[in-house]
């Protein structure tokens, strides 16, 4: 990582604020675990994204481990601008990941939405949206712990279901000083339930900074469509990218041509080949017939995937 870090100080850092003033839609890869990493990025960014996260990292271990800081976190100087996302529930402990990153990144966001048991047994995640003192404290504390005015402090976040508390959390956020919040328009206790664009609607015109709309977005249609609705400056997808990583380009399903660069990029990131096969499997999903999934999918090398790629797409 080291290597890669270094190489990263030689390049301009971005301030993802310019995004945001361009008057376009803001099309964002969302933090996934296991698979925002540098090589996912890299691919969605040749597609028309232009803001990626990387996956969820706990600060506390982060701060700790140098074991950590390598795993979790790698870039390059064509992975920008790039937003570190945070699981942090200590304001100091968030500032001192943040230095860390600054050199490297273009801002960091707190996670106040991960609904997961294990996040929220730890004081992470979702169960900061009730805590909207300690959110603020630690938005204020970047900001005034990090001289690099152009280094963005964002949060994402899940709404309550009273309305109300999730746009005083909003408001106190962007007094201290929050870049741009992140809404997935569902409370903590939904899954799969439709998305509630109108709640974040309402957050919107409660705002005066940038507020990024997610949940449920599966095609670039689908992002005009909630941007409409909802008002948001951004869109920032999860799934939808894993199933078609060019979606943002307009393609309707995985062209062979993301596919193919796919296998370039994973290639020469080294990624390991379990995370290599998901991302094709997600990737393949609608363009192959259940008989090829069953086969493609216990493929268990890389070069019995490379064979299969090349012997039944020419890839």
């Amino acid at each position: 990582m080291i290597g890669d870090i270094r190489e990263t100080k030689e390049c301009q850092l971005k301030d993802p604020m310019d995004l945001f003033h361009s008057g376009q839609i803001v099309k964002i890869c969302a933090p996934m675990v296991r698979y925002s990493k540098l090589a996912f990025r890299t691919l969605v960014r040749k597609y028309s994204c232009d803001l990626c996260y990387t996956p969820m990292i706990v600060a506390a271990d982060f701060v700790r481990s140098a074991k950590a800081r390598d795993s979790e976190f790698t870039t390059n100087k064509g992975d920008h601008p790039l937003i570190v996302q945070f699981a942090a529930k200590e304001a100091q402990v968030l500032c001192d990941a943040a230095s860390i990153v600054c050199p490297f990144a273009d801002g960091i966001d707190l996670n106040c939405g991960c609904p997961q048991r294990w996040a929220i047994t730890e004081g992470y995640g979702a169960c900061l949206i009730n805590k909207p003192e300690l959110v603020k404290d630690m938005v204020r504390h970047v900001r005034s712990q990090i001289d690099n005015p152009k280094f963005s402090v964002s949060i994402k976040i899940r709404i309550h279901e009273d309305l109300k508390r999730t746009v005083d959390l909003c408001q106190k956020a962007e007094a201290a000083g929050v870049s741009w919040i992140t809404v997935h328009g569902r409370s903590i206790e939904e899954r799969h339930q439709p998305v509630h664009y109108d709640a974040i609607k309402i957050i919107k015109q409660s705002m005066s900074i940038p507020i990024v709309a997610n949940g449920d977005i599966k095609t670039l249609k689908d992002a005009e469509n909630v941007h409409h609705l909802t008002e948001a400056d951004g869109i920032m997808v999860a799934r939808g990218l894993l199933a078609n990583p060019a979606m943002f380009a307009g393609y309707e399903e995985t062209p062979l041509k993301c596919i193919q660069d796919w296998v370039d990029i994973a290639l020469e990131h080294g990624t390991p080949f379990t995370c290599f096969h998901h991302h094709l499997m997600y990737m393949m999903e609608r363009i192959t017939s259940k008989q090829e999934k069953k086969v493609f999918n216990v493929l268990s090398s890389t070069s019995a995937v490379l064979d299969y790629l090349s012997d039944h797409y020419g890839v």
